[in-house]
């Protein structure tokens, strides 16, 4: 018997989602109705803060982000959903793959790379913080995996998925210090 999952900071009762999970993939289609509203709230926080490290004018929304992963994630049908923080680390890849095509997409339909074209003439000469080009942390991400699969996975959990250390121990089923260690080594 696994141990219970950690409460849930939207509030909802983690078992009752890991339940829901488990009918789900039971083949309890009314399950996933009942699902969405308890995990809303928190696919909609990770996908804000990664909607706010896009670059200045991005045209895909938050609601959006979750809309598209909602529909994605509801078309899984070989994941053996285990509990919440399992649907979470799928719907954070899901919402990668989401935020990549979005970025191809954009990529394609502009000359240029669909960026602003900036003289620097005209600029005030102010510095922002750079945005997340999602097409490049994509490939960082790919050519990662290649290196280090674990560590891949590790750095999707930890930005996309927005867990923490001891949530993605859990998830990647190592000890708080090795997913320390590894997420210091990946940043670098």
């Amino acid at each position: 018997m696994s141990a219970p999952d950690p409460p849930d900071p939207a509030g909802a009762d983690s078992g009752e989602i890991t339940d829901l999970l488990l009918q789900w993939r039971g083949g309890d289609a009314s399950s996933l109705e009942r699902l969405m509203p308890l995990v809303y709230d928190e696919m909609r926080r990770i996908a804000a803060r990664q909607a706010r490290q896009e670059r200045q004018g991005h045209t895909l929304q938050p609601t959006a982000i979750v809309h598209e992963a909602y529909l994605r994630l509801v078309d899984q049908s070989r994941v053996s959903w285990q509990n919440r923080l399992h649907f979470f680390g799928v719907a954070a890849r899901t919402m990668r793959r989401v935020l990549v095509d979005h970025a191809r997409r954009r990529r394609r339909s502009k000359r240029g790379g669909g960026e602003t074209h900036l003289v620097l003439e005209d600029s005030d000469l102010v510095t922002t913080p750079r945005a997340v080009d999602f097409l490049d942390l994509d490939a960082a991400l790919d050519r990662l995996q290649e290196l280090d699969a674990e560590q891949s996975r590790l750095v999707e959990l930890r930005y996309f998925g927005g867990l923490s250390i001891e949530e993605t121990a859990e998830v990647l089923e190592l000890s708080p210090a090795t997913v320390k260690r590894h997420w210091l080594s990946a940043k670098v």
